[in-house]
This record gives C-alpha cells, sequence and structure tokens, in this order.
C-alpha cells in the first residue's frame, strides 16, 4: 500500500512539473546595449538590460528594463531565423538625425528574434 501511495505520488508530481515551468516560464533575455539606442520614444543608455514579453507571439509587447525597473516599452514582432547566432545582435538605422534606432534583436545562441516597427510607438 505504501508503494503504491508513494508511485501516485510521484506521477502527480511527474505531470504537474512541467506545467508549472511553463506558467512561470518569462520570455526574457539580457542584452547589452554599447551605443545610445532610440526605442520607441525612449532612449536607451549603454548598459545591460533585460528584455522581456510575456505574448507567445508573432505581434508581442516587450519591456526594457534595468535595475528591475522598466525603462522603455515597444511593440514587436516574435520571429524565429533560419539560424541560430552565436552571439546577441543588436540592428539598428542611423535616422536623417542621427539617432541610432533599433530595428531587431537576435538572441544568442537561438533562433528567436525580436523585430522593431519603423514607426515604434512606445514609452
Amino acid at each position: 500500500m505504501r508503494y503504491l501511495t508513494h508511485l501516485a505520488l510521484l506521477s502527480i508530481v511527474t505531470l504537474l512539473f512541467p506545467i508549472c515551468a511553463l506558467a512561470r516560464e518569462k520570455n526574457q533575455h539580457s542584452v547589452d546595449v554599447s551605443d545610445p539606442l532610440q526605442v520607441g520614444a525612449a532612449q536607451l543608455k549603454p548598459g545591460n538590460y533585460e528584455v522581456e514579453w510575456q505574448e507567445a507571439g508573432p505581434a508581442v509587447h516587450v519591456r526594457f528594463m534595468q535595475h528591475g525597473k522598466t525603462v522603455a516599452t515597444a511593440p514587436a514582432t516574435l520571429k524565429t531565423n533560419d539560424r541560430q547566432v552565436t552571439q546577441d545582435d543588436l540592428i539598428f538605422q542611423t535616422t536623417g538625425t542621427n539617432k541610432r534606432e533599433l530595428r531587431e534583436i537576435d538572441f544568442g545562441h537561438q533562433r528567436e528574434a525580436l523585430v522593431f516597427a519603423e514607426n515604434q510607438g512606445g514609452m
């Protein structure tokens, strides 16, 4: 009888573990910004940022956080690259006013990428 109780508990834990892990999982990556970048209405200063979104995609709302505080938000499209990149890659476009606007983030050792619209609405 004791064996069956332990087996039942182990089965329940085994079945619930993946569900609990998915429920707590955040889509979050860390990126380093080496030069000032425009994201929506906000400008990111050089430093390390946590990039986070809650949706499954393809349309997501991205938060840029530093030291636990949201410093910028922007809509983006989550896409899957054909190949895996080896390091984080921030793709930007320089505007006529010499501002560097973030266009895409390719995450290192992943196939995920975030593509930002040309006219980002943000914070």
